[in-house]
């Protein structure tokens, strides 16, 4: 790797080759490199149909063994012929709602979709409900509270490691913006708002080098769409003109002044530019945040927006141990980069941009 300065021997003593470096919003922390000693194994995906498997034992079962089958005797009826069997029978009395399964699903996906409707219910509330929903599926109550259990705590651990990825690449992108865009339904429908405006994005990513990460939303009163981001726009980037519009705010019940750019304000309709600092930074991933599980909503990213930067780490440069296991390094805020023996220079935006990245 070529670079414009040069080249350094690096100094004798220990070193940690190839770690991974990310910003917290305080200090830099690294990964030392490891490898992983094995390929997780696939797993075999178990595929049931609820209703097309259970009617031969439900039609064969007697009054005494249907009062103890998992499902009760009120909620399905034998099918009239065949053909009702295999796309099952509503019952709208039935808390479960079983009608209309034509294709196989695993229990993974079954779990899904429940616990996509209940995203809105409190999370005690929301386990209930799944639990009677995924019931039927299982031999008795115990076995369906631990698979709902352990798949709860799984989308939990998800979430978080989400919200890290999501703050990793935020620090190290250096956003300089924080974007609402309204949707008008005088200019778009909502798909071709949400079109556009992505494939606005993606060519000022493209042209100009922008940066992005946000999320769709609503808001709760009148359910209007709108986009939320963090941008990254170099100098000398920008497009259109930023000029100040007041205007009254029904959320606040207040006016206004909003930071607006005309070259949006023509296609898409009403937005807002605030400039970032440290403080807004935090609170605007905060507010994004909320939405990854409010609404289940997932975050969009542009391309080129890593978690971390590759680097050497002196030993010399570490000030101690940190996490779990002691398996990551607390990086002095002017440590030296080094990369296949050159160094790069104390770490900086500069220094950082001259670095392999990862994910």
């Amino acid at each position: 790797m070529a670079y414009n300065w040069q080249q350094q021997v690096k100094p004798k003593g220990g070193f940690y080759s190839e770690t991974k470096v990310y910003f917290d919003g305080s200090h830099y922390i690294a990964i030392p490199h490891t490898e992983r000693p094995f390929k997780p194994r696939k797993k075999s995906i178990e595929k049931i149909n609820s209703v097309q498997d259970k009617w031969p034992q439900l039609i064969e079962l007697s009054a005494e063994e249907a009062a103890e089958s998992p499902f009760p005797y009120i909620e399905i009826s034998a099918p009239a012929n065949e053909a009702d069997a295999l796309i099952g029978v509503e019952n709208t009395d039935s808390p479960h709602n079983m009608y209309q399964i034509t294709e196989n699903l695993s229990k993974k996906e079954l779990f899904e979709q429940f616990y996509s409707e209940y995203i809105n219910e409190r999370r005690s509330e929301r386990r209930k409900k799944i639990i009677e929903a995924m019931l039927p599926y299982f031999d008795d109550r115990t076995d369906a509270e631990n698979y709902v259990d352990s798949n709860m705590a799984r989308k939990r651990r998800n979430l978080i490691c989400r919200r890290v990825r999501m703050v990793r690449k935020a620090n190290l992108a250096d956003f300089n913006y924080f974007v609402t865009l309204t949707f008008d339904d005088k200019k778009h429908t909502e798909d071709s708002f949400k079109k556009q405006l992505k494939t606005c994005f993606r060519n000022m990513c493209y042209r100009k080098n922008w940066k992005y990460m946000g999320v769709w939303e609503r808001s709760p009163g009148k359910r209007r769409l709108h986009f939320h981001g963090l941008f990254n726009i170099p100098e000398n980037a920008e497009v259109g003109e930023f000029q100040e519009v007041t205007d009254y705010s029904t959320n606040q019940h207040a006016m206004q002044t909003i930071n607006q750019n005309t070259y949006f304000a023509e296609r898409f309709g009403r937005n807002d530019f605030k400039v970032l600092d440290k403080r807004l930074l935090g609170e605007s991933l905060g507010y994004l945040m909320k939405y990854l599980e409010k609404t289940g909503e997932k975050i969009v990213y542009s391309k080129g927006l890593p978690q971390f930067f590759i680097s050497d780490i002196m030993e010399n440069d570490v000030v101690c141990t940190i996490g779990q296991e002691d398996k990551k390094l607390l990086l002095f805020d002017d440590f030296k980069c080094w990369d296949e023996g050159v160094n790069v220079g104390t770490v900086s935006a500069e220094t950082i941009a001259q670095l392999r990245k990862s994910n």
